[in-house]
C-alpha cells in the first residue's frame, strides 16, 4: 500500500481543463446510436450540452466497426464548424486509426488536439505521425504505451513519457507546450490486488513527469478509474471528484470527463468521501470491501446532494442563496432574491445590498471551494449562471433606485473620478464576474 506524502504544491484547479467525453461512440451509447442512425442534428445537441455544462474541449471519437469512421468524423467536424456555440471550444480528434485522425486534421478549424499517438508500433512510426501532427499545427496526446505494452506502474509511466518527450523535442522539434501525456488511468477497486495502486501510480507519475519534463501537460480518461462501479452513478461521481482533487494537486492539467456530472467535493458525505479516498490513495487493504459495504445505499443518488432534496429550502434566505450558488440551482433564485431584497429594504437597505451581502457571501464560498480544489470549473460555471440570474433580477430595482435618488437631488451621484475599462471574453465565466463588478461600481 502507499499513501500520498505531505504536499506543499499549490492547488491548480484554476487551470484545469475539462474535456467533454460524450461525443464518443465508444464511450456513450446514446451518441453511438445517434451517429449510427444518421441523426447528426441530435448528435450536435450532445456536443452543445457538453459545452454548456462546462467542457472547454470536446473529444470526438467515431471508432465503430459498423461506421465509416473517416466520413463520420469529417461530417461531424464540418457540422460543428457551423455552430458558433460549439465551435468556440477546441476539438480533440480521438481515434486509434491514423487515417481517421488525418481525415479530421484536414478539415477541422483552429488548433486541434490529436488523441493519440504512442510508441506502440515503434519509434519510426511514432516520429512519422508526430511530424504530420506538427505540420497540421495540432497539439498531441501521447499515450504511455510502448513496444512492450501499456504502462501500469509509476516507473513505467515515467519511463515511457520521458522517452517520448526526448524523441518529440530532440528529433521532431515538437513544441513541448503542445505535448499532452496520458499516463493511463486504470480502474481501481476491482477486487484484484494488483490494481489497488493504479490511481496513486497515476498521481505520483504525474507529479514526477511535471517536475522533470518542462512545459508538458497531463491528461487522462477520468471515468476509467471508477469502472468497477458501473451502474452506481453517485459512487462513480464521488470517486471522480476525489481522484481529481488529488490528481490536480499533483499536476494533472486536463481530463476527459462528463462535464455535467462532477460531484462537489465538499458535498460528498463524509463516510463516502473517506472510503473513496481509501480506495484512490490505497490507504488500507480492505478499502474496496469497505466501499462496497456502503455503495448500495448511495445508488439511488443519495450520495451527492441534488435539487430533488429540498430540505435546504427550510433554511433562512441567506443560506438558501448560498446553497443555490454552490450547487448551481436556478429553480428558486428569483423567489429567494426577491425575499432577500424585500428584507433589505424593510431594514432601510438598498437592492445592491443583496449583491454585496448574501450573494457575494455565497460566491465567496464557491471561490474558497474552487481554490481548495473541492469544486471544478463546470460547477463554478453553474454557480456563475445562478449569480447572473440573481443580478439580472435585481438590476431593474437598482436602476429604479438610482433614478429616484437622482430625482431627489443627489447630483453628486452623477459625478465621477474617471472611467474604468473592464474587458473579458464574452460568455466566459469571468465575463459574468466582470458584469457583476460593473453593476456594483455603477451603484456607489
Amino acid at each position: 500500500m502507499s499513501e500520498l506524502g505531505e504536499e506543499n504544491t499549490p492547488v491548480r484547479t484554476a487551470t484545469f481543463i475539462n474535456i467533454g467525453e460524450r461525443t464518443n461512440v465508444t464511450g456513450s451509447a446514446k451518441f453511438k446510436k445517434l451517429i449510427l442512425g444518421g441523426d447528426f442534428d441530435a448528435a450536435l445537441d450532445v456536443a452543445r450540452q457538453q459545452v454548456e455544462s462546462g467542457a472547454q474541449i470536446i473529444d470526438i471519437n467515431m471508432d465503430e466497426a459498423m461506421l465509416d469512421s473517416e466520413g463520420a468524423m469529417v461530417k461531424f467536424l464540418n457540422l460543428i464548424a457551423a455552430e458558433p456555440d460549439i465551435s468556440r471550444v477546441p476539438v480533440m480528434i480521438d481515434s486509434s486509426k491514423w487515417s481517421v485522425i488525418e481525415a479530421g486534421l484536414k478539415c477541422v478549424q483552429g488548433k486541434p488536439i490529436v488523441n493519440s499517438i504512442s510508441l506502440k508500433e515503434g519509434e519510426e512510426a511514432f516520429v512519422t505521425q508526430a511530424k504530420k501532427v506538427r505540420r497540421y499545427g495540432a497539439a498531441v496526446v501521447v499515450m504511455a504505451f510502448d513496444e512492450k505494452g501499456q504502462a501500469d506502474t509509476q516507473d513505467r509511466k515515467v519511463e515511457i513519457c520521458t522517452r517520448s518527450y526526448k524523441i518529440l523535442t530532440e528529433k521532431v522539434g515538437f513544441p513541448p507546450e503542445d505535448i499532452i501525456f496520458d499516463p493511463n488511468i486504470f480502474a481501481v477497486a476491482t477486487g484484484i490486488d494488483e490494481h489497488n495502486n493504479y490511481a496513486i501510480d497515476f498521481i505520483e507519475a504525474t507529479r514526477r513527469i511535471k517536475a522533470t519534463l518542462p512545459h508538458c501537460h497531463i491528461s487522462g480518461g477520468v471515468s476509467n478509474v471508477s469502472f468497477s462501479f458501473r451502474g452506481n452513478e453517485a459512487v462513480r461521481e464521488a470517486i471522480h471528484s476525489v481522484f481529481l482533487y488529488h490528481a490536480i494537486k499533483a499536476g494533472m492539467d486536463m481530463g476527459i470527463v462528463n462535464a455535467g456530472q462532477l460531484a462537489v467535493y465538499e458535498d460528498i458525505p463524509a463516510e463516502l468521501k473517506e472510503r473513496c479516498e481509501d480506495v484512490i490513495l490505497n490507504r488500507r487493504a480492505d478499502a474496496t470491501d469497505r466501499l462496497l459495504e456502503i455503495a448500495e445505499k448511495y445508488k439511488a443518488g443519495g450520495g451527492v446532494q441534488r435539487v430533488a432534496d429540498l430540505t435546504w429550502r427550510e433554511a433562512d434566505v441567506n443560506k438558501r442563496l448560498a446553497h443555490a450558488l454552490v450547487n448551481g440551482i436556478t429553480d428558486y433564485i428569483d423567489e429567494d432574491t426577491e425575499q432577500a431584497r424585500a428584507a433589505a429594504e424593510a431594514k432601510g437597505g438598498r437592492p445592491l445590498d443583496v449583491i454585496e451581502g448574501p450573494l457575494m457571501d455565497g460566491m465567496n464560498i464557491v471561490g474558497d471551494l474552487f481554490g481548495a480544489g473541492k469544486m471544478f470549473l463546470p460547477q463554478v460555471v453553474k454557480s456563475a449562471r445562478v449569480m447572473k440570474k440573481a443580478v439580472a433580477y435585481l438590476i431593474p430595482y437598482i436602476e429604479a433606485e438610482k433614478a429616484r435618488r437622482a430625482a431627489a437631488g443627489f447630483a453628486s451621484e452623477r459625478q465621477t473620478n474617471g472611467k474604468i475599462l473592464m474587458a473579458t471574453v464574452k460568455g466566459d465565466v469571468h465575463d459574468i464576474g466582470k458584469n457583476i463588478v460593473g453593476v456594483v461600481l455603477g451603484c456607489k
